[in-house]
């Protein structure tokens, strides 16, 4: 999840980037204060510029004539934690929604109209907010903004392709979740870590509230939060600024603003004690062991040091838990986990697969010893400095092209109010010390505010003819 970097792989990055990116030397300074080493990084950036159009639609440019090609990444300020009782899952719902069609676009229509003309296209939806995107050719820079402000201006809203869509989510729940080993285990976790409704139900939802769902919700979420004003629309490829603006203002320009949403009251209390369950798989083959913290949100000081401590214990086969309990006393198939990147309070999540016949209890109290070691002996600066540059190289390889540049401006800009964020994480990260690390393991990795979520295969039921 960091932003650092191995020189020789950085130096292929950012020879793909070259020519739009500016790339600038920068020293790299110890973490910990002390002398920086002789050699010196160099700094890609990521060129931005932004508008906020009449109507309250904010614009971000990205300009990158590499290839002739482009993305466009429509964000809604929106996603589950939005949502009312009763009615969980409908961000995610309404995502699907927006695939069937549009005043002068027929159903299924976009997705051809995209793939003729080599490019591709999606949408997803999260806690935080729902995002819709389209790679394409350069030339056709026309043919996104006008299907993205048709599905804005006026969506198809009917009884039919609601019966329609809901039945593929419920379709998708049974796949994703009921009907996939430890699918409910991570509804589990958020639902017994928080008490803020706002996070506590999945994103997915429930099969009762996807049923009652009417067309009158479906109209209602639409006027609420698809407006321009609760949308970011970023553009990142070959374009001219200029020219790109002018057909943005003509598409999305005269699409009337709405009401301002209601605003999601995020506060979690402060949690007093050690919270339990255990669940029965009956499609699992092995135990599973998950632990969970309540920590800040994403983009603040706390988290970033989180972040990097999450990586030394998880991240790689060289991290402290995969050596210690995947390689050398191979009591787990795997770990991982670290610091959900959010806007509301995260969980600080530690997952592990046990093998055969081993006792998660015993798991659980290596891992906990391994987190104490932390807070009393803290992290190494060679730990540190390794995490950090393996994490720049993910950072830099995720934008290398147009639509990762467009998610990772998209995110920052609507979760954290500043798309400029691509641009800073590196020397975030830089500014993290082992000092940190230690201080926020002691703050946060704390016996009353853990979750631990145990999920053990549940035993066949016997055969009819055997009873």
């Amino acid at each position: 999840m960091g932003r650092m970097k191995l020189a020789v792989v950085f130096c292929m990055s950012a020879c793909l980037l070259a020519g739009v990116l500016a790339i600038q030397p920068r020293p790299v300074v110890a973490a910990d204060g002390g002398r920086p080493p002789a050699a010196t990084a160099a700094t890609v950036h990521i060129p931005i510029q932004q508008t906020t159009l009449k109507n309250g639609l904010k614009v971000i440019f990205s300009e990158d004539h590499t290839a002739p090609t482009y993305s466009i990444v429509v964000e809604y300020n929106v996603g589950s934690r939005n949502e009312r009782p009763g009615r969980t899952g409908f961000a995610h719902l309404f995502e699907h929604m927006m695939f069937q069609g549009s005043e002068n676009v027929g159903k299924g229509e976009m997705n051809m109209l995209v793939t003729n003309n080599g490019g591709g296209m999606n949408g997803t939806t999260d806690k935080d907010r729902t995002v819709y995107y389209e790679t394409l050719p350069s030339n056709q820079l026309d043919l996104g903004l006008f299907m993205e402000s048709d599905r804005m201006r006026a969506l198809a809203i009917t009884q039919p392709n609601l019966d329609n869509q809901r039945n593929a989510v419920q379709e998708e729940r049974r796949l994703r979740v009921d009907n996939q080993p430890y699918g409910k285990t991570f509804e589990k976790i958020d639902e017994v870590a928080y008490d803020n409704p706002a996070y506590k139900h999945s994103v997915i939802g429930s099969m009762a509230d996807l049923n009652a769902a009417s067309l009158e919700d479906v109209i209602g979420f639409f006027k609420t939060y698809y407006a321009p004003n609760n949308a970011i629309l970023i553009l990142v490829g070959d374009f001219n600024h200029d020219e790109a603006l002018a057909k943005i203002t003509k598409s999305f320009g005269d699409i009337p603003r709405g009401p301002a949403p209601p605003a999601v009251d995020m506060t979690e209390p402060a949690q007093t004690g050690e919270r339990t369950a255990t669940i029965e798989d009956p499609l699992a083959r092995l135990t599973r062991l998950d632990i969970a913290y309540k920590v800040v949100p994403g983009n603040t000081p706390d988290w970033y040091a989180l972040d990097v401590l999450g990586d030394i214990l998880m991240s790689g086969q060289s991290s402290r838990l995969f050596q210690e309990f995947v390689k050398d006393k191979q009591i787990a198939t795997g770990v991982g986990g670290g610091p959900g990147q959010d806007r509301g309070p995260a969980l600080f999540g530690i997952g592990a697969g046990l093998r055969p016949g081993k006792d998660p209890a015993e798991l659980e109290k290596g891992i906990l010893a391994d987190i104490e070691k932390v807070k009393t002996d803290g992290v190494t600066q060679a730990e540190l400095e390794k995490t950090i540059i393996r994490d720049r190289v993910n950072h830099y390889s995720g934008i290398q092209g147009t639509l990762g540049r467009g998610f990772a401006i998209g995110e920052a800009a609507v979760n954290f109010n500043d798309p400029e964020l691509i641009n800073k994480v590196d020397d975030i990260y830089a500014k993290v010390t082992p000092a940190d690390v230690k201080r926020v393991a002691q703050k946060y990795l704390t016996d009353n505010n853990r979750t631990v979520i145990i999920t053990v295969p549940k035993p066949a039921a016997p055969a009819a003819g055997n009873q």
